[in-house]
């Protein structure tokens, strides 16, 4: 973990590059850290000036008599390196590089910061930057920045790859009233990344939950490893623009076909328990209630108003959003019965009517939030003629705190009558909403996360150690020095075999008296089929033939599907005719793999055979740190689970086998960077155990 605690609690910080003019960089950071109200020592350096800002100039760092904790640098890119240089031999611990100009614009700024990065780590300077609008921690306080603002003190840390993002977040929460213990700004991620902030982050006292818009990610393997532990201790919320580059390549294989443009991210997000924002209002309402309010316990939701319809709307929303409308209890409905008038509604939705009084919402709050069955309230207020927004929302209010282990969603459904409202529920800590289906999908977050919380406390890791690996590596050495990429189906199958996948054996013949041979010791009938890794659609040329009885019927085959061959392909020379047992049909599922540049293998589930990008029914799971909870929700999630279980009086399928062979693929794919897809199409499920009859590998 990279010791990052001075860059925002320092002792002192030097700006390369201050000036005395208004309005440059240079100038404005320090004035933000004057302003910010930092207690340290602040030291201007530029070579041509004697004061700025009040502040003795120093014409370098080296000049400076004490120790330099922080310094950020406003110069022009091409003498960054040599700032650099002085910073270390300074023993400078942190460095702040606001300059643009460096990979961003190409190649040759690309070298200076590599430059730049090599400097700093042989010197055991950390960098953040460069690009950026810099840092600010309200606690401190200190504002390392060129933003023209300073936020209000809250518990939410924002960091952002896009400073023009930052600027106007910054903006805009001042006039909305939300608060930030810090905001970083990270640009080119030379040193410092997203990974470095949130670890640090994670153990940040002053921080409750961790906000993040991202471009991309520096290191899949080091994110997995280091979000996954911190999302435990505290909510990561991201927002992911752009694709993965899983989805920019064309795949030749089914899984490919079926795998999203950003899965891999949608994977990896799901892995770590990040909650994953699509727009900047879903980032900053998810960040306000992580923040604010407790976790709900469950996805049980109550809903008290004054207003029917608002009920409904609200009832509509949770079912939608995959939440339970909470069953309340007999004693619950009976104590409401009794308080409310009755023609109030007292099964779920509440309906407290339009004419409710401030104490009709205190009771009816007050009786769901002790309801066993409710894990969180969502309250409504409408205004009707009769409604009274400010003492209902003191009555909301004192409810809320009152209760704070159930989570309580205001929603007022208005403009100018609420406006009175909306600022006390601000000032209360309590995030309010105009309509009720933007806590609901908060909510759905909120409680996925407290799933995730509850699940990886007995999370059981996949284990696989009977494998033999230099088999494998043996094969695959053949198939390079034969130039090629693509593995013969004997070849997967050996490969198979080595990893304990159950498969339907298959052996390579290169005349057809051997052909005959091979199926009569392997008993038929046996299937053949050509083998060659040109010749991509081999059942479309006659390359592949079934239910073959006799030796005689294995010879003629074999002529056939050679003459096929010449016909279709006269410039392909086959390997020869593979022969493969035949298998009594089981449930066909497919189980694939293709690689993400990022994250590694991602693993693939679903529906088989010939309908597999027709009905395209797949679930997919990163491979590393794949548990048997991951591998079982993986199967239960498709379409094919309702098959393998048993439909219309079938025997349920071996579940335990199918998760024992995505396990098994798993290690192989991370045994082996070198396989790109790997694609099994069908397997065939039985009542008991399975087996993989077409195995499809492809390496680079």
């Amino acid at each position: 973990m990279k010791d990052i605690t001075t860059l925002f609690k320092p002792k002192s910080v030097a700006v390369i590059g201050a000036s005395s003019k208004p309005g440059k960089v240079g100038n404005i950071v320090v004035k933000n850290l004057l302003n910010s109200g930092y207690q340290g020592k602040i030291y201007p350096i530029n070579p041509k000036e004697e004061v700025i800002e009040g502040l003795k100039n120093y014409h370098s760092v080296l000049e400076v008599p004490e120790e330099i904790d922080l310094v950020v640098v406003s110069i022009p890119a091409a003498a960054v390196a040599d700032a650099a240089r002085e910073c270390v031999e300074k023993k400078v611990k942190n460095m702040i590089v606001l300059t643009a100009g460096f990979k961003e614009i190409g190649k040759e700024g690309a070298e200076l910061e590599r430059e730049l990065v090599e400097i700093a780590r042989e010197g055991g300077m950390n960098i953040l930057g460069p690009n950026v609008i810099g840092s600010i921690d309200t606690k401190s306080p200190i504002n390392a920045s060129f933003g023209q603002l300073m936020p209000h003190q809250g518990d939410i840390a924002f960091i952002s790859q896009s400073g023009a993002m930052l600027v106007a977040i910054l903006d805009w929460s001042v006039s909305v009233g939300i608060g930030f213990s810090k905001t970083i700004s990270i640009g080119n991620k030379a040193d410092i990344s997203e990974i470095d902030l949130i670890e640090y982050l994670g153990d940040d006292p002053d921080t409750s939950v961790i906000l993040c818009y991202l471009e991309s990610i520096s290191n899949g393997d080091e994110f997995l490893k280091v979000v996954s532990e911190t999302s435990k201790k505290k909510p990561i919320v991201i927002l992911k623009s752009g694709s993965s580059s899983a989805g920019a390549k064309a795949a030749s294989s089914h899984t490919g076909a079926l795998a999203g443009s950003d899965m891999a991210y949608d994977l990896a997000f799901e892995k770590t328990g990040v909650i994953r924002a699509h727009s900047m209002t879903e980032l900053f309402d998810l960040g306000l209630a992580f923040s604010k309010l407790s976790l709900p316990k469950g996805d049980r939701v109550a809903v008290v108003t004054n207003a029917g319809g608002g009920g409904v709307v609200t009832a509509d929303a949770v079912e939608k959003a995959g939440l339970k409308m909470a069953t309340l209890s007999d004693e619950t409905i009976s104590e409401l019965k009794e308080a409310l008038p009755v023609e109030a509604n007292v099964v779920n939705p509440i309906d407290v009517l339009g004419d409710a009084s401030p104490e009709r919402y205190s009771i009816a709050l007050e009786k769901v939030a002790h309801d066993p069955g409710v894990d969180a309230v969502i309250v409504m207020t409408c205004p009707t003629a009769s409604a009274q927004p400010v003492p209902i929302t003191e009555a909301i209010i004192k409810t809320a705190k009152e209760n704070q282990e159930i989570p309580m969603f205001s929603v007022n459904m208005g403009g100018v009558t609420f406006e009175k409202s909306k600022e006390m529920l601000m000032d209360a800590n309590m995030p309010v909403y105009t309509f009720p289906e933007t806590p609901v999908e908060v909510l759905k977050e909120m409680s996925k996360y407290t799933t995730y919380l509850k699940e990886s406390k007995n999370a059981e890791l996949v284990s696989i150690s009977d494998v033999d690996k230099q088999k494998v590596e043996e094969i695959f050495e053949k198939v390079r020095q034969d130039g090629r990429d693509a593995l013969l189906g004997s070849e997967a199958y050996k490969v198979a075999s080595y990893y304990g996948i159950p498969s339907t054996p298959v052996v390579l013949a290169t005349t057809k008296e051997e052909a005959a041979s091979i199926a009569e010791e392997m008993g038929f009938p046996v299937v053949l089929k050509i083998a060659s890794d040109k010749i991509l659609h081999k059942t479309d040329m006659g390359g592949v033939k079934a239910n073959i009885k006799t030796k005689e019927e294995a010879q003629e085959t074999f002529e056939l599907i050679m003459e096929n061959a010449k016909k279709a392909y006269p410039d392909v020379v086959p390997n020869g005719i593979e022969v493969q047992k035949m298998m009594p049909q089981g449930q066909e599922i497919i189980i694939g793999m293709m690689r993400d540049a990022s994250f590694g293998p991602m693993i693939v589930f679903g529906m088989g055979g010939i309908y597999v990008n027709l009905i395209k029914d797949a679930s997919f799971k990163l491979a590393k740190n794949l548990t048997k909870q991951d591998i079982y929700k993986q199967i239960e999630s498709t379409k094919a689970y309702t098959l393998l279980k048993g439909y219309r009086g079938e025997a349920p399928c071996d579940i335990d086998a199918l998760v024992d062979t995505i396990a098994r693929i798993a290690k192989l794919t991370l045994d082996f960077d070198e396989i790109d897809e790997l694609d099994i199409n069908p397997v065939f499920a039985y009542e008991n155990g399975s087996s993989a009859l077409d195995v499809k590998i492809k390496i680079h």
